[in-house]
């Protein structure tokens, strides 16, 4: 089969003509009137959805909560506690008294192990591990101190155990600039562990209703953060 290019340039020409291409343009469509798309032509999920499904998924996405708040850390609450515990003979907030937030803790137990690690000191097994037996005692003896009506949790005591741990971290970055040796040492140390142990017995003795017993729950707290006191001294 041959070609022929008179059949080529004898077809007849059904497109638009090079007049009409520049009137076309010239009223500033730069895209043929056949190319132009309408917004309308795209695909909607929504459209296929009904009015009360659509509406249904709108109100999950608005009651959706935060992403902190369903990972239990309230920047209000780590501030309120935080605060508390600076001043120990303070009134602590209702609001902050059943908080379990574990945020904290963590971040002032790392502190803490960091601030041993800079003075030379690889104590890091020595800190988790006082801090689960510590917690587990605590747990215990608060269960048998407290009314049946307001058990403790072993969260609630970790956390509040782990916020108060806060002066030993403040002593631990003191270390750094002063020598805690001999008597003047010895004071400032027993100093701070007064301060957390105030401080927790505080917050143990105002959420679980012990009334009258913030002193015995002060020396097993003393205990405890004195065996911090003495990782950072020695």
């Amino acid at each position: 089969m041959s070609w022929n290019s008179g059949d080529f340039y004898n077809q007849q020409y059904i497109g638009l003509t090079s007049y009409e291409l520049q009137e076309q343009y010239a009223n500033g469509n730069f895209m043929p009137s056949s190319f132009q798309f309408n917004s309308q032509q795209f695909y909607s999920p929504n459209e296929y959805l009904s009015p009360t499904v659509s509406s249904t998924l709108d109100e999950i996405e608005n009651t959706e909560p935060p992403l902190l708040e369903e990972l239990g850390i309230n920047f209000e609450h780590i501030y309120k506690k935080t605060k508390s515990i600076l001043n120990p003979f303070a009134t602590p907030d209702s609001s902050i008294l059943d908080d379990v937030d574990l945020a904290g803790p963590l971040v002032f137990c790392l502190a803490f192990a960091f601030s041993l690690l800079l003075l030379g000191k690889i104590h890091f097994g020595y800190v988790y591990g006082i801090v689960t037996l510590g917690t587990v005692g605590m747990y215990a003896l608060l269960n048998l101190m407290a009314s049946s009506d307001k058990p403790c949790s072993g969260i609630y005591t970790t956390s509040v155990l782990g916020y108060c741990l806060l002066p030993m971290v403040i002593l631990s970055f003191a270390s750094f600039v002063f020598r805690f040796n001999g008597f003047f040492g010895m004071t400032i140390a027993i100093i701070f562990i007064l301060w957390s142990s105030i401080s927790a017995s505080k917050l143990f003795a105002a959420s679980l209703a012990m009334i009258g017993q913030q002193l015995l729950v002060a020396y097993p707290c003393a205990l405890f953060y004195g065996v911090f006191a003495l990782l950072t001294m020695f």
